[in-house]
């Protein structure tokens, strides 16, 4: 019974276990050196256009307000 139990044991020990290990420790470290030179221009990018469209969505609505005031109330 013990011969069972014991295979899979080093089997997992010796090929999965340290496989497990590897990629678990590589991701921790990705993690840690923070955004790529890639990521950074995409994460900008980004912003200004969300910046962009705040200013869309404020000239939208002072627009609402100067030719329909009760518009807020509507919804």
């Amino acid at each position: 019974m013990d011969e069972i139990i014991v295979a899979p044991v080093i089997i997992f020990m010796v090929v999965v276990a340290p496989i497990w290990l590897i990629l678990h420790y590589r991701s921790k470290r990705q993690i840690s050196q923070g955004f790529s030179e890639e990521e950074y221009i995409q994460l900008t990018e980004l912003s200004e256009l969300a910046d962009k469209m705040a200013d869309r969505i404020k000239t939208l609505e002072a627009i609402l307000d100067a030719e329909t005031p009760e518009w807020r109330n509507k919804l």
